[in-house]
């Protein structure tokens, strides 16, 4: 199985560095013309990956394996202003705990990340929940 990240089974210590913050674009897997999005705060990276399974975190070494293994590229990054960095820990903390149900367009990986950036009041959303079409920063 391709690596896809380690799931966040505990707290940090020290939160994570959410003033160097982007949205990440990574080409997606099989037909999926749309993408895949990935949440970046300083050297980490978070993200969802399954239908009914719980987020997923990896360092940067890990991003490049999980691209290497993967068959996947980067797309594009867009960096993200979090005003409040503590409510973005919270927001990944939270629902790091619970199973991300996948729905497809409604409930997928784009309104993941959107819900990490949004609960550090980043003003972040996809346009179309399709990653590779637009995003506004």
């Amino acid at each position: 199985m391709a690596y896809k990240g380690e799931h966040l089974n505990n707290c940090r210590a020290v939160p994570f560095d959410w003033n160097n913050s982007a949205v990440v674009i990574v080409s997606g897997t099989g037909p999926n013309a749309c993408g895949h999005s990935i949440a970046n705060a300083g050297n980490y990276y978070f993200h969802i990956d399954g239908l009914n399974d719980r987020p997923w975190y990896m360092s940067h070494a890990g991003y490049l394996r999980y691209l290497r293994e993967n068959g996947k590229r980067e797309i594009r990054r867009h960096r993200v202003h979090v005003p409040d960095p503590a409510g973005a820990q919270f927001a990944l903390e939270t629902l790091s705990t619970q199973n991300w149900r996948w729905l497809g367009v409604p409930n997928n990986c784009a309104s993941f990340v959107e819900d990490v950036f949004t609960g550090g009041g980043a003003r972040v959303r996809s346009l179309t929940n399709c990653p590779a079409l637009g995003w506004r920063t």
